[in-house]
């Protein structure tokens, strides 16, 4: 086997320098942790910005992908396969809609969440076609497509790329006066994250999502809710959404519901929305192939028969008493916030240099806006394995 070096070295001769990984390779993977090359032994505490909610190979999964691929694994939309009504009926069964439109990642799901409201507020709502406008939060991470970052409030992902697509109002995150004020005849969806992962694990106000919802319906409009970092138990809800129980009008999966085997991603509303589709109009090739429903439907299973919402939950409120224990003793930690295993340690300073003591300690995280620390690891993580974990942690802060 090639060396953490020879890795590393090849990778960045060969790879367009579109990322800056941390100095650590993966060579192997099984629940929260990973090894090198080199057998070097760590907690994983990143989960693949949270598609790994279940961890890595977990053996279940892995046999279900593993008997898919004794079948088939593609058949493209041109032909039905003999699996593909079987996730859409699960998806739906799980978030209680009535129609799903699988892609392969949270972008193209994302990307087809615009082109749904967009259509829906044309066919629908009447907006004049080119007219149709769609709200959005400051500090948004949705994804890397050249719409998408149209939107996008950090200069450094829309850097060089423009023209930019039209179409799109931002307001402040969790700023319900604001989202009211932007409304107008040609507003057809408000595209929002539950809990904002790349800016920082930014929680809105308490009540704002539910109140947000209603503006919506006052004013005949479709809420989005982007669940692709948040679904699927990490929050301590099988969505986020639920926190303040309501039921966004779309969800946006992805990421953890391919379990970090496959990539698949789903948009999911009723059919009064999704209809607005017609033969012709949207599609992708893999979309919904065999090998990727067999590892999503087999994820649903399981999240759903061992809770793993209530672990999230649990294990969450365990995990961020300990990192409270360590802000008391640091200074320099102003806060730790988050929800289930979803958490963010904020910094007065540079968070950079912590990270990288952590990872001597045997521990992978990663810095997001310069002085947050995100914490999500797999919610297979034991209590132990917390503790242990959490003792690498604290001689890092110290």
């Amino acid at each position: 086997m090639s060396s953490s070096k020879q890795v590393i070295d090849k990778t960045e001769k060969f790879g367009a320098h579109n990322y800056k990984p941390k100095e650590v390779v993966f060579a192997w993977g099984e629940g929260v942790m990973v090894k090198n090359p080199e057998g070097e032994e760590f907690y994983d505490m990143l989960s693949a910005y949270s598609a790994l909610n279940f961890g890595h190979r977990h053996p279940e999964i892995i046999q279900a992908a593993k008997d898919q691929l004794d079948g088939v694994t593609l058949s493209s939309r041109a032909f039905y396969n003999n699996i593909l009504g079987d996730f859409l009926e699960a998806i739906c069964k799980l978030t209680g809609k009535t129609m799903a439109l699988p892609m392969n990642t949270g972008a193209e799901a994302v990307e087809t969440a615009i082109k749904t409201a967009r259509r829906w507020g044309n066919f629908i709502k009447g907006v004049e076609d080119g007219k149709q406008e769609i709200i959005v939060c400051s500090e948004n991470f949705h994804g890397r497509t050249t719409t998408i970052i149209s939107f996008s409030t950090d200069e450094v992902a829309k850097k060089g790329y423009g023209p930019f697509t039209p179409g799109f109002v931002v307001v402040p995150y969790g700023d319900l006066a604001a989202l009211e004020a932007a409304i107008t005849p040609n507003t057809v969806g408000f595209l929002m994250e539950p809990i904002q992962g790349e800016a920082g694990v930014i929680c809105p106000p308490e009540g704002f999502m539910k109140k947000a919802y209603a503006v919506c319906k006052k004013h005949n409009v479709l809420f989005i809710a982007d669940e692709v970092q948040t679904g699927f138990a990490r929050t301590g809800d099988i969505f986020a959404c639920q926190h303040e129980g309501f039921e966004p009008d779309v969800y946006i999966f992805g990421k953890a519901l391919g379990a970090g085997i496959m990539p698949i991603s789903a948009v999911v509303a009723n059919e009064d929305i999704l209809s607005v589709f017609t033969p012709g109009s949207h599609g992708s090739t893999f979309g919904g192939n065999p090998l990727a429903c067999a590892v999503a439907i087999k994820t649903m299973e399981i999240m759903q028969r061992d809770e793993f919402a209530k672990q999230a939950k649990e294990k969450g409120a365990y995990f961020m008493s300990k990192l409270n224990d360590m802000k008391a003793k640091n200074p320099k930690i102003i806060e730790v916030r988050g929800r289930g295993l979803l958490i963010g340690v904020e910094f007065n300073c540079d968070a950079a240099p912590y990270v990288k003591k952590l990872i001597s300690s045997g521990v992978l995280a990663k810095e997001t806006h310069e002085t947050t620390i995100r914490f999500a690891p797999p919610i297979v993580i034991t209590y132990e394995q917390i503790d242990d974990a959490c003792a690498k942690i604290a001689k890092a802060f110290a």
